[in-house]
């Protein structure tokens, strides 16, 4: 998956060192992320590349984490024209970009980045908000609102009769490929009662004797992932959320038309079904 990125190393604590020539920044413009890319392969440019078009680059700085002992740092309004091999590219290039750490990397920073932009004003009184120095918190120097990253808890379903795998597509939505039934947990909610809920609400199904697989952040979506397998209990008899799901079918277990890895939760489930290792 994703973030399974051994033997490089991950740290997220907050701690805003400064920046080094060789420090890494992070651009992004919406869904545009500023890279060098050839095929596959992506860099992201070092404060070095960039200091000569950016005045003031190692004083004004958003410290975001650190992987391998190398810094990564959040750029606003950063000018790269002298970088002729760098280009603005969509953020979906991280599903399939290499190295992994690096897609890792840039997903990562990406919901930090709509973090920090969509906490600019207290959604109390409205005034600017400023950053923690100790911890990695937006505060309000007014009325002491404080805003945390937000992280929003969702569920990826297995459901399973024998030897059989409930399958879905999306639907309107650009990800046409094969997934599982999935959703985001609500207040008041267990996660163990959001898989019940999610896919009695989607294909009308009940399910019994959940089993917890695995979890994975989702930068994609802000999300932070728990995988079940969960056995039907009662009919197969699919009745279709149409605006949530294009379909949903049933599969054995040799007939899964999914054969290679990704970087998703969602994959690596289907695969372990497949492969009779859940």
């Amino acid at each position: 998956m994703i973030q399974d990125i051994a033997p490089h190393r991950y740290r997220n604590e907050y701690n805003p060192k400064p920046p080094e020539k060789d420090s890494i920044m992070l651009c992004y413009d919406g869904h545009q992320v500023l890279l060098e890319k050839k095929g596959e392969e992506i860099r992201f440019p070092t404060f070095a590349e960039l200091e000569k078009e950016n005045d003031g680059i190692y004083e004004n700085y958003t410290y975001l984490f650190e992987i391998d002992g190398k810094c990564f740092y959040l750029g606003e309004h950063i000018r790269y024209a002298q970088l002729s091999t760098f280009q603005m590219e969509h953020t979906e290039a991280f599903r399939q970009a290499k190295p992994l750490y690096l897609a890792f990397a840039g997903i990562t920073g990406f919901q930090l980045y709509n973090w920090y932009r969509s906490r600019k004003f207290c959604g109390v009184c409205g005034r600017p908000m400023v950053h923690d120095k100790k911890e990695r918190m937006m505060r309000c120097e007014y009325c002491g609102q404080m805003e945390f990253p937000k992280i929003c808890p969702a569920v990826i379903i297995g459901v399973t009769d024998g030897n059989r795998l409930l399958m879905s597509k999306y639907a309107g939505r650009d990800y046409k490929k094969y997934a599982l039934i999935a959703g985001f947990a609500e207040i008041g909610e267990t996660i163990e009662e959001t898989v019940q809920r999610e896919v009695m609400e989607e294909v009308g199904l009940k399910v019994k004797n959940l089993r917890y697989y695995k979890s994975q952040p989702w930068s994609f979506s802000d999300t932070l992932l728990f995988g079940f397998f969960a056995e039907l209990d009662g009919s197969a008899e699919i009745t279709l959320d149409e605006e949530e799901l294009a379909l949903a079918e049933w599969f054995e277990r040799e007939e899964i038309p999914v054969t290679e890895k990704h970087i998703s939760l969602t994959n690596e489930m289907i695969l372990a079904f497949k492969e009779g290792k859940a």
